[in-house]
C-alpha cells in the first residue's frame, strides 16, 4: 500500500464495538498502548476492502497504529486537545447518520448489539483519537508550501509507467433562481424569531425553544448547540455576530443563506466560539415557486435561442454567490473547479452524463439549505479519461507533490520524536520492515 501522507486508520465502528475487552498489549508508545486485536481488526478491514493478504500488511498496520499513538501521546505533551463539545457534536452527527442508514435507534442498537449510550461511549473515544491525530498532523505540516518548480520536479522524478488513469472530469457552471419571499412572509418569520428572543430574555431556556422550533436538525437535537468552531468556519454574516456576543447574550435576527437565526453565545476561547442558535427557514408559497420556475424557463429559452450566452445569463440573472466566479462550481474535496462523475453525485451525474462541452441541462428543481431552488447546469469543460500528464492534470500533481512534501516533514518529525519517547515493542515479526526507527 503506497501512501504519500499519513493516512489516519479509521477502524470500522462495528469492529471496535465488538472488540474483546480482555486483550494482549503488543506495543507501548509513551502512555498509549496497541492491542493485538487493534492490529487484527484493521488487518481484516483492509482485506475486506480488497487489499492483498500478506504478513507485510500486518507489519504496516502495526506501525501505522504505533504512529497514531505517538501523535496522540504528543498531543498531551504539547497541550493540543479536543473539547468535550466538539466530540459530542461529531458523535451526534455519526449516530444520526447510522439512524438514517439503518432506520431507527432501536435498529442501530440491534445492529451493534449495544444500547445507544454504549455506542456513544465507544464513538467518543474513537472520535477524540481521530481529532487528535488530525490536529497534530496539521500542526506539524501547516507551514509546508510548494512552488511550481516543486511540482515539475516531482513529476519528472515519477516512474511514468506508474502514472494513474484520470477519469472523465467536468468543469461546470450554474444559474440559480431562488423563489422570493413576500414582505408579509418575512415579517411573520421575523415576528416568530423576535418572540423566541423575548421569551429567552424573560427567562425561558434557549435550549428548549431550539429543540422545539429550530429548522436546523443537526443542532436542534442538541438544544441548538453547534459546538466549538474556529473563526472562518461560519458564513460571514453569522460569524460576525457570533464573535461579537457576550456570554449568554442573545443576538438580534441574523439573515444568512440558510435562513434567519437568533444566536446565543455559550463560551468563547480565543478564536473559537461555542454558540447555540434557532434557525427558521423560508417557507415559499406555491406562487413564489411558480414565478421562479417561469423565470428560469425564460432564461433557458433565451440561452437556447442564442439571445444571450450562458456566461451573460449568469451575470444578469443568477441568484447565487457563484455568479461572482462566473457560476463555477468548486469541488469541496480539493478546492479545484473540476469533478469526476463520482464526486458530482447521482443527481447531477444523471443530468450531465452524455453532455458535451458547452451543452447545458434543462431547468431542474433541487433542494438546498435554503429550500427549493431552480438550477441550470452548463458543461464548461470536459476532459475524457486519459493517462495523467502535467498539462491537463496540474492540480492533481500539485496535490500529490504537496502531500509528498508533507510526508517528508512528518517523517522527519516522527523520527526525532521517537528518540525522546518511551517505546516498547512486545511483539513484532522479525521480518517486518519498519519505516521508522522504533
Amino acid at each position: 500500500m503506497k501512501r504519500f501522507f499519513l493516512i489516519i486508520i479509521i477502524t470500522t465502528f462495528s469492529t471496535i464495538i465488538n472488540a474483546q475487552d480482555i486483550d494482549k498489549i503488543i506495543a507501548v508508545v509513551g502512555d498509549e498502548i496497541v492491542l493485538r486485536s487493534d492490529v487484527e481488526n484493521q488487518y481484516l478491514q483492509y482485506i475486506s476492502q480488497g487489499v492483498t493478504r500478506n504478513e507485510g500488511l500486518r507489519c504496516e498496520v502495526l506501525e501505522d497504529l504505533m504512529t497514531q499513538k505517538l501523535l496522540i501521546f504528543s498531543c498531551k505533551q504539547d497541550s493540543i486537545f479536543v473539547t468535550k463539545e466538539e466530540i459530542e457534536q461529531e458523535v451526534e452527527t455519526r449516530v444520526n447518520y447510522y439512524i438514517d442508514q439503518i432506520g431507527s435507534i432501536e435498529k442501530v442498537e440491534q445492529y451493534f448489539e449495544k444500547d445507544i449510550y454504549q455506542i456513544k461511549k465507544v464513538l467518543s473515544e474513537l472520535v477524540e483519537d481521530q481529532f487528535l491525530v488530525q490536529r497534530m498532523q496539521s500542526s506539524i505540516t501547516k507551514e509546508v508550501k510548494i512552488t511550481p518548480f516543486d511540482v515539475n520536479e516531482y513529476y519528472e522524478k515519477m516512474d511514468k509507467s506508474e502514472l494513474p488513469l484520470i477519469e472523465d472530469r467536468y468543469k461546470l457552471s450554474q444559474i440559480i433562481i431562488k423563489p422570493k419571499m413576500s414582505e408579509d412572509q418575512i415579517n411573520k418569520l421575523s415576528d416568530r424569531l423576535n418572540a423566541f428572543r423575548k421569551r429567552v430574555l424573560n427567562g425561558e431556556d434557549f435550549k428548549v425553544l431550539a429543540a422545539l422550533y429550530s429548522d436546523d436538525p443537526g443542532s436542534a437535537n442538541n438544544g441548538g448547540e453547534i459546538g466549538f468552531v474556529s473563526r472562518g468556519t461560519f458564513v460571514p454574516e453569522f460569524e460576525k455576530v457570533a464573535f461579537r456576543l457576550k456570554k449568554d447574550e442573545v443576538s438580534e435576527i441574523v439573515k444568512t443563506n440558510f435562513g434567519y437565526h437568533i444566536i446565543q453565545l455559550i463560551e468563547r476561547r480565543g478564536d473559537q466560539v461555542n454558540v447555540r442558535h434557532i434557525l427558521l427557514k423560508p417557507k415559499y408559497s406555491s406562487t413564489s415557486l411558480q414565478n421562479a420556475r417561469l423565470k428560469i424557463d425564460s432564461i433557458y429559452n433565451k440561452i437556447k435561442n442564442n439571445e444571450i450566452s450562458f456566461s451573460q445569463a449568469i451575470k444578469s440573472y443568477s441568484d447565487d454567490d457563484t455568479k461572482n466566479n462566473n457560476g463555477l462550481l468548486i469541488n469541496p474535496s480539493n478546492g479545484s473547479s473540476t469533478y469526476t462523475i463520482a464526486e458530482l453525485g447521482s443527481s447531477i451525474k444523471y443530468l450531465i452524463e452524455g453532455l458535451d462541452e458547452n451543452n447545458f441541462t434543462k431547468p431542474v428543481k433541487v433542494e438546498s439549505n435554503e429550500g427549493s431552488i431552480y438550477r441550470i447546469l452548463n458543461v464548461v469543460d470536459k476532459t475524457s479519461s486519459h493517462t495523467a500528464n502535467l498539462d491537463l492534470d496540474y492540480d492533481f500533481f500539485q496535490t500529490q507533490a504537496l502531500n509528498f512534501k508533507k510526508q517528508e516533514k512528518l517523517d522527519g518529525w516522527i523520527d526525532k520524536r521517537i528518540k525522546n519517547t518511551y517505546v516498547e515493542l512486545k511483539e513484532m515479526d522479525k521480518n517486518c520492515k519498519s519505516r521508522y526507527k522504533w
